[in-house]
């Protein structure tokens, strides 16, 4: 917390006449614990104070990124920016000379800005100027700062750095070198440091990505939005180990009957090939060479690719 003012009341003074014709019973003695009136009033004021100070400004400062009330100088470059994305967005860009885009060590941010009076100051959560908070979700170890914490942000001590959907909900799983949902603890595909590379599609770093990640069926990851665009090209295999993402048994069915109706011409009909099944990881041998696709012998699957002629 920052410096907060305490005011402490005064002695309330008592004059009492014709104490001769008091009893005890006349008098009350207040309890150790029990506050004066006034100490009371001051109290009550002091947490008003507080909330406001937890409350100015909330939600209205910050970037893409992270709704918060600070800014941070970066100590590779010595500049300021909203946050450590939009350094590295802005320091990777293609205009940017090649020799000269970097990434901010952001566990080495050491300064930091109010946005709402400017004091630059040493990492904290409230400012020491005007006492406001500077992030609701602060962790002094990745130097962020987030006033949005429905996010229900964490520190996640293996990962080295805050995940969000709240510690109870996740777990990590020391193989992979993640954290997944609880949902996946005993059904999830480990893959040697799974999120410890770029998207296969849009090519950002999954690790430390603010968008949602989702884990296929083989155990590798993906952006969410960059798999539904997939989907809308009619792309349905795992970009790096060609795998199904989903349960294609419907549209083999349809491909048993597309293969069925079209009969190859007589210089193919004798033809035969031999297959890899991408799904399954199996051979198959002496499969009808056909222009619609290739059947796997042993899952049904017609995603393969042909070995042999």
């Amino acid at each position: 917390m920052g410096e907060v003012a305490v005011m402490h009341s005064e002695p309330l003074q008592l004059e009492c006449y014709g104490m001769n014709h008091m009893t005890e019973n006349d008098v009350h003695t207040p309890k150790s614990n029990e506050p004066m009136p006034e100490e009371e009033s001051n109290q009550s004021t002091d947490d008003i104070n507080i909330n406001d100070l937890q409350e100015k400004g909330y939600m209205e400062h910050g970037c893409q990124h992270y709704r918060r009330r600070c800014l941070i100088r970066a100590p590779c470059c010595d500049e300021i920016f909203d946050c450590h994305h939009c350094h590295n967005e802005a320091k990777n860009d293609t205009n940017i000379d090649q020799k000269h885009r970097h990434n901010i060590p952001r566990h080495q941010v050491k300064q930091v800005i109010c946005s709402l009076c400017g004091t630059e100051q040493e990492v904290q959560k409230n400012c020491i100027n005007c006492g406001v908070c500077m992030g609701k979700y602060f962790c002094e170890t990745c130097k962020l700062f987030d006033d949005d914490i429905s996010k229900q942000q964490y520190h996640c001590s293996d990962c080295g750095i805050c995940r969000t959907g709240g510690r109870e909900n996740n777990f990590h799983c020391d193989k992979c070198g993640c954290c997944y949902s609880i949902l996946l603890k005993n059904s999830h595909p480990c893959v040697e440091r799974a999120m410890h590379h770029d998207c296969p599609i849009c090519c950002e770093y999954l690790f430390e990505t603010t968008k949602d990640i989702l884990v296929l069926p083989c155990g590798h990851t993906i952006h969410k939005c960059c798999l539904e665009e997939m989907r809308k090209h009619l792309q349905y295999a795992c970009p790096l180990c060609s795998k199904s993402i989903y349960d294609m048994s419907k549209v083999w069915e349809k491909l048993d009957l597309e293969i069925a109706a079209t009969p190859m011409p007589p210089p193919y009909r004798n033809k035969m090939v031999s297959i890899l099944c991408n799904d399954c990881g199996k051979y198959s041998h002496n499969v009808q060479f056909h222009f619609v696709g290739h059947k796997c012998l042993h899952c049904n699957s017609y995603n393969t690719r042909q070995t042999s002629g």
